[in-house]
């Protein structure tokens, strides 16, 4: 495949005919379809990745890193790609799907703009980070391991200069159950109303439950506190999906 020739995306069809339960898994069949799942299944994705770009603006600082953890396919990094105004600045995209990065390298190489990208297969819970001002971790978290969150986000904080920042989206839990019910039925809903079956919604649902666990939006800011981010902000929710705002303070 050239490098002017995108990868094929499919309509997600996966959990459209019944299927023994297995655990979600970011492999290439999904890959195939993922711009077409994210978009309907997210609710505000299509919002939160220009803002990325708004955001990565702001807080971007000349000569530092700037990591895109989790990147898929790369619209988060790309977002970030064209934040960046500092051409001294080192712009890095970490997945551990190897089907996820060699799909992202094509989105990149579409991309119209001059700042490199670097794309890395590794573990996020191990990869270097370093002289960062602006993170990204857009619907990652939730899929790392809950004992493995707080050092993850500890890392990342002591890796962040001052007046960095770190993005961070999640899809969260309600500790009122009436909301909680109250939001799930909205967000499948929404899933309804993009075409989803109620087959499909169940099914993806039921191989997520082990994989994606969701966590409440004190918990996250709590953590993000005692990371060593000294601000934490919610800039966006739509209905259980929201994405944050972690500020190291200047100097």
């Amino acid at each position: 495949m050239s490098k002017t020739t995108p990868p094929m995306q499919e309509t997600d069809r996966l959990f459209a005919q019944a299927q023994p339960r297995s655990d979600f898994r970011f492999d290439a069949s999904v890959a195939r379809v993922f711009p077409d799942m994210i978009r309907r299944s997210v609710p505000g994705y299509t919002t939160i990745i220009p803002m990325i770009e708004v955001i990565t603006d702001q807080y971007v600082q000349p000569g530092s890193h700037c990591y895109d953890l989790g990147c898929s396919l790369g619209a988060s990094t790309l977002a970030m790609r064209h934040g960046i105004r500092h051409d001294d600045c080192q712009l890095i995209g970490v997945d551990n799907s190897a089907a996820m990065i060699e799909r992202c390298e094509h989105y990149v190489a579409l991309d119209d703009h001059p700042l490199p990208v670097t794309l890395k297969c590794e573990d996020i819970l191990t990869t270097e980070l370093t002289n960062a001002s602006v993170t990204t971790l857009n619907f990652t978290l939730q899929f790392v391991a809950p004992d493995q969150r707080l050092p993850l986000l500890t890392r990342i904080a002591d890796a962040t200069r001052p007046g960095g920042a770190l993005i961070l989206s999640e899809k969260i839990r309600f500790d009122c159950q009436e909301e909680q019910d109250c939001q799930t039925r909205l967000h499948h809903e929404f899933k309804r109303a993009n075409g989803y079956s109620d087959l499909e919604i169940s099914q993806k649902r039921s191989a997520l439950e082990q994989v994606l666990i969701p966590e409440t939006l004190e918990e996250h800011r709590q953590r993000l506190l005692a990371a060593g981010f000294d601000q934490v902000m919610l800039w966006y929710q739509c209905f259980n999906f929201v994405s944050m705002l972690a500020i190291k303070s200047p100097e």
